[in-house]
């Protein structure tokens, strides 16, 4: 009986999460959701980032990653049930991540395909990266 009952939270987990890969608009940057860039510092610096969003690394420059400390600085960030999207370069990195976060950990994301290349193409509100003092 306690199996079942763990499957069927684990299937009800599954079913409230949420991926969704889709674009980036002025509209959801106006809805205020939480946007997540996890790109390098280094292409925070060179390109900016889109307004209001909040880096947070997750591949380094050598394309290791640490997905125990991401998660635990983007649990600070944002709550398990909260819908957010993740941003990256072009949108592959974001892919991978987004894929993993709303398939097996059951987070709710919406995966920005394009990444920061296709804000830059219609023009969205960027603001220059500020490192953390």
């Amino acid at each position: 009986m306690r199996i079942l009952l763990i499957a069927i939270m684990l299937f009800a987990t599954t079913l409230m999460a949420d991926y969704i890969r889709q674009p980036i608009d002025q509209k959801l940057i106006d809805s205020k959701i939480k946007i997540i860039d996890i790109r390098t510092p280094e292409e925070w610096k060179t390109t900016g980032l889109v307004k209001g969003s909040i880096p947070i690394m997750f591949f380094n420059e050598k394309g290791d990653y640490d997905i125990n400390g991401f998660l635990a600085e983007l649990n600070t960030k944002v709550k398990k049930n909260e819908r957010f999207a993740v941003i990256c370069n072009s949108g592959s990195r974001s892919k991978v991540l987004g894929t993993y976060l709303g398939t097996q950990l059951g987070y709710n994301v919406i995966d920005l395909a394009g990444g920061i290349q296709y804000a830059i193409s219609k023009k969205l509100p960027l603001e220059p990266y500020k490192a953390a003092k």
